[in-house]
């Protein structure tokens, strides 16, 4: 690799080795942080003193060897052996071996200890061969030198002046050394010339990267990769080895802007730390677990400058910048690089350092959990708090590290167990089936009087949601006998009472009807819990007693300023659940989209899975098929079957209603062959489904099947006081299938029933009930009631509703021969929704095959020729003679032709008495 941003040093050596034919020589000392080129450098050096006809010596200084007696010295006598004739006089290795000094040598070695008479022999020697020809000395780290080798440079320093040598010696950061060492010595000598490399510059990143990875990948990484090394070359040239693994693990796609920091990043960082010495990589490791500098010198006790020189060498390396690591890649290389018991050990003192010195407790609870079991007393509080704001902060993963943390340090029984519900809703925000093993631990403790209070009102719902409703009843039980005359209780009780009343019904404890109604139930414990108690209540009126004309306004005062969270979640839900199911279409779409956006941001797929589900229902309300399918398959990805428990007859029927109105049927039946709880058909979700699974059967051709279901559903909602048409209409349902059983006269008092139980707030199941009624009738009578249908549907914002009767109100003028007007309605049919494959009633059942065209239409339709018969479809549709010619590439008078013959075969007279589903007749 060329050197980078170092011209200015080649031609300082250019200009020294040039000086050589005079007689002259020189000293170069490079000084710079670890990795930031001073052994490219030196090499560059080297080769280009051979390049100029200077013999090139070259030694590496290496702590391993500093107590090694002219180890450096020796390693310059072997490669002149290499470079001149053996016979040359100069020191052999023998010679050194010889003069070596007992003991261990480290720092500076006095005078009076050294064999200078030695030492004078091998640089006279090397004095000598400079004579005949010039020698470029190069010699890195010499910090690491020695003692008698570094007595020897300074012996050849002084007389490089006036001998053809060029000394090039690398030291790695001179700030720190002390005064008189060798470095400094080697600076006051007046021609020694001192070059200080710094970090690569933004420029000198790109033309190293073009170099290393070719000029578009290099134009493309080289910012991020100069955030991520700070200008460190060897930390450049890592990322750049990590690129290209990861384009080989991509099949080459250079298209992928990859610049991520992987393994060969994370081992140039610790080559450059452990280059630095014990005390660099000690700061490091500290640095690393503190995730910055503050409390770092309690954490590794060190005297004040040498935290200062640790921190400084870190820095110049390019690793940190603010005192902490510019990748999280290089401070988990530094932690990945100690043992388990060092981490651990470091990990528990950095948590009474930051408890001690008053750190935010999600710093001391992160301490915590890595110092594993040694934990203080106070940890439990620390990382309870902890998990609370993790998970205000969308951090659910956090808060449940911390939770399980403070449950295995926790001995004592009633605070384990009140740790234990809140681990429980804690994973439920990831995925409601995760925490189901721990309800059997949690049953026993409510059992026993253990947990109490909210906490215990929280476990009866997670049992419900899993179907355990025995147990449910039995903490419940104990709940009422002991509890419920305390404040706090009480209101989660009647929270409680109102959400069981329409969603779990057979549950609902004698003694809950007891409580106080609404906000009567004594001093609320915070605005969450006034929230979910409003918010059950609105839920609980609109399935009782169906939608009122304040239900939009009660919803906004709940949702308005609504944080989602732990506390207010479920309150949100219960009141998006509340609009969908009054018939607040387009406001509970509204907020649904706020809501989602909000809770993206929190990082809880449960709650965006139970999102998407609330969703897709407003989607199948609003005849948006596609949508609603799209959310439903939402909904069940990131929630898996198992962790809705009793709730997956709720997005299961939204995917099954959308697929079924599709003609998607055998999808649909797939949704109905998966398995599910049977204590869902004790709740709401199984009335969704049992309704689902009806119409199903309905548009399948089964029609007695599928009043056997809507039947059952009716009887169950009858008996849960939750029979509103705006929620499921049941009757309607019902209706319809008799009506494909072609027995009208059944289907006609329960439409009028389902007629009689709408209001002003749903208009969409009054559409319905309308259109299901004309079918009952005679065909005069059906245009009225079928265009007040189409209104309604309209009105309500549901498309698919709206297209059947559109289509049953076309079926209708062609019973009665206006075909003009039945084909412009039908038209209309398709423009409101073009994927409409739903086959209503009144076409399908009640209308007969006459009724459906006239009969002259219908039967010589088919003697009509293929040629016509494109041209006569086409013109049905709507496309004018040119426009029909263009499609078949013919003339416009052979459209014409064809039309006149078309006419004459079918009895009409005119393009709009052409039948709309002309294409199926022929």
């Amino acid at each position: 690799m060329n050197p980078i941003d170092r011209q200015d040093a080649l031609e300082l050596l250019d200009e020294l080795v040039r000086g050589t034919s005079s007689g002259r020589g020189g000293v170069v000392l490079v000084t710079g942080a670890t990795a930031t080129g001073k052994s490219t450098l030196l090499d560059a050096c080297r080769r280009r003193g051979q390049e100029l006809g200077a013999v090139a010596l070259a030694a590496t200084a290496s702590p391993a060897e500093q107590n090694l007696p002219l180890g450096v010295l020796s390693q310059l006598l072997h490669a002149a052996a290499v470079a001149v004739d053996e016979r040359a006089p100069i020191a052999s290795p023998r010679v050194v071996a010889a003069s070596t000094v007992a003991g261990p040598r480290s720092g500076t070695v006095p005078a009076a200890q050294v064999d200078l008479p030695s030492i004078e022999v091998i640089c006279a020697a090397l004095l000598r061969l400079s004579a005949a020809q010039p020698l470029v000395i190069s010699i890195d780290d010499i910090e690491h030198a020695d003692a008698e080798s570094r007595w020897a440079l300074l012996f050849m320093a002084r007389r490089t002046h006036f001998a053809r040598i060029v000394l090039v010696l690398s030291h790695t950061d001179p700030s720190g050394y002390a005064e008189g060492g060798t470095a400094a010595e080697l600076a006051r000598q007046s021609h020694c010339h001192t070059v200080h490399l710094e970090p690569l510059s933004k420029q000198g990143v790109r033309t190293l990267a073009w170099d290393l990875v070719g000029h578009e990948a290099g134009q493309r990484l080289h910012l991020p990769w100069f955030r991520l090394s700070g200008g460190n070359p060897l930390l450049v040239a890592a990322l750049a080895e990590d690129y290209r693994e990861r384009l080989r693990a991509i099949e080459d796609d250079r298209s992928v802007a990859v610049h991520v920091a992987g393994a060969r990043y994370g081992r140039a960082v610790l080559a450059c730390l452990h280059r630095g010495g014990e005390r660099v990589v000690q700061v490091a490791r500290g640095l690393a677990v503190l995730g910055g500098e503050d409390g770092l010198d309690d954490l590794l006790g060190l005297p004040s400058d040498q935290l200062a020189r640790g921190l400084h060498a870190i820095a110049a390396t390019g690793l940190t910048a603010g005192g902490i690591f510019r990748a999280e890649a290089a401070r988990s290389a530094v932690l990945g690089d100690m043992s388990a018991d060092e981490l651990t050990a470091m990990h528990s003192a950095a948590a009474e350092i930051t408890h001690r010195r008053g750190m935010p407790t999600g710093v001391v609870a992160e301490h915590l959990v890595q110092a594993g079991r040694n934990m203080p007393t106070w940890g439990i509080a620390v990382l309870e708090d902890a998990s609370a704001r993790a998970l205000y902060e969308g951090r659910a993963d956090r808060a449940i590290a911390y939770l399980r943390q403070a449950r295995s340090g926790c001995t004592d029984e009633r605070r384990r167990s009140e740790i234990t519900i809140k681990l429980v809703r804690a994973e439920w925000c990831l995925n409601p089936a995760v925490p189901a093993d721990r309800l059997a631990e949690l049953t026993e403790a409510a059992q026993r009087g253990i947990m109490t209070g909210g906490h215990a009102v929280a476990l009866v719902r997670a049992l419900l949601w899993h179907g355990r409703s025995e147990q449910a009843r039995d903490v419940l039980d104990t709940i009422l006998r002991s509890e419920a005359e305390r404040s706090c209780t009480a209101q989660e009780l009647t929270v409680l009472r109102d959400w069981m009343r329409c969603t779990h019904p057979l549950d609902v404890h004698p003694r809950l009807h007891e409580l106080p109604a609404g906000r009567d139930n004594g001093v609320h414990s915070s605005v969450a819990a006034l929230r979910r108690l409003d918010a059950a209540k609105l839920l609980s009126e609109v399935l009782t007693a169906g939608g009122q004309s304040d239900l939009t306004a009660r919803a906004d005062q709940i949702l308005r300023g609504c944080r989602p969270d732990d506390t207010s979640f479920d309150a949100v839900v219960w009141t998006l659940h509340a609009l969908t199911y009054g018939d607040c279409l387009a406001q509970a779409q509204e907020w649904c989209e706020a809501v989602s956006a909000a809770v993206e941001a929190q990082r809880a797929p449960s709650w965006s899975a139970r999102l998407a589900g609330i969703r897709g229902e407003i989607a199948v309300r609003q005849g948006d098929m596609p949508s609603a399918e799209r959310h439903a398959r939402t909904a069940l990805a990131l929630v898996p079957p198992a962790g809705w428990g009793v709730a997956i007859g709720k997005p299961l029927s939204t995917l099954i209603l959308a697929c079924d109105a599709m003609g998607r049927h055998e999808t649909a039946a797939e949704q109905l062959g998966l398995p599910v709880p049977e204590a869902m058909f004790e709740t709401r979700f199984g009335l969704q489904y049992l309704r689902a699974r009806g119409r199903h059967s309905l548009a399948t051709g089964n029609p007695a099947l599928a009043l056997r279901d809507f039947r059952l559903c009716g009887e169950l909602m009858g008996k849960w006081r939750m029979d509103t048409p705006a929620f499921l209409p049941w009757r309607a349902d019902a209706a319809e299938a008799y009506l494909r059983m072609g027995r009208p006269e059944e289907a006609r008092p329960l439409a009028e029933a389902q007629l009689a139980r709408c209001g002003p707030m749903s208009p969409r199941a009054e559409g319905r009930a309308l259109r299901l009624l004309a079918a009952t009738r005679e065909p005069y009578q059906r245009p009225v009631l079928l265009h007040r249908a189409t209104d309604l549907s309209q009105a309500g914002g549901d498309r698919y509703e709206m297209a059947a009767a559109l289509n049953d109100l076309a079926g209708a003028y062609r019973a009665l021969g206006e075909y003009r007007r039945a084909a412009t309605i039908a038209r209309r049919a398709r423009v409101v929704m073009p994927e409409f494959d739903g086959a209503s009633p009144a076409t399908s059942a009640t209308l007969s095959a006459q009724e459906a065209a006239p009969p002259d239409v219908a039967g010589n339709a088919a003697t009509l020729s293929e040629a016509e018969r494109r041209v006569a479809v086409l013109a049905a549709l709507g496309y004018s003679n040119r426009e029909i010619a263009e499609k078949l590439w013919i003339t416009v008078s052979t459209v014409e032709q064809h039309l006149t013959r078309a006419y004459r075969k079918l009895d009409v007279t005119r393009r709009s008495d052409l039948p709309a589903d002309l294409k199926a007749l022929a």
